[in-house]
């Protein structure tokens, strides 16, 4: 994912941004759909963002629709809701915005930030 949410989800979560890491080569044309994306990529993650997708869908207004943004599948109603991807190792669901004309929700970002801490600790070590 590029552009200004990247930046913060990266310090958020703590991870370094990798060069192209999606599953999209760099140097083929953006996915004109979530159905092309999708097709784009391999097993197992195809499966899980398969799942995600529905479980969005479930959650999301009936209203919302489905687009690309960003070169990745994305649900928007009334503006974008979520992004979500595959990466060479994992899945990825871009939720946050923070717009700066509101209060910053700090208990829901360390929230955020202590169920990543805990899943990452509950990781066995390499």
């Amino acid at each position: 994912m590029t552009g200004p949410g990247a930046t913060a989800l990266a310090i958020l979560f703590g991870v370094e941004k990798k060069k192209s890491s999606s599953s999209t080569a760099k140097g083929k044309a953006a996915p004109k759909n979530v159905a092309e994306y999708l097709a784009r990529v391999p097993e197992p993650a195809r499966s899980a963002l398969s799942k995600m997708r529905s479980a969005i869908r479930q959650a999301v207004p009936r209203e919302a629709t489905e687009t690309i943004s960003y070169q990745i599948p994305a649900f928007k109603h009334k503006g974008i809701l979520v992004w979500f991807a595959a990466f060479s190792d994992h899945c990825s669901l871009f939720p946050i915005h923070f717009p700066l004309n509101k209060p910053l929700p700090v208990a829901l970002i360390k929230k955020i930030v202590k169920a990543r801490v805990a899943q990452l600790e509950a990781k066995p070590t390499r």
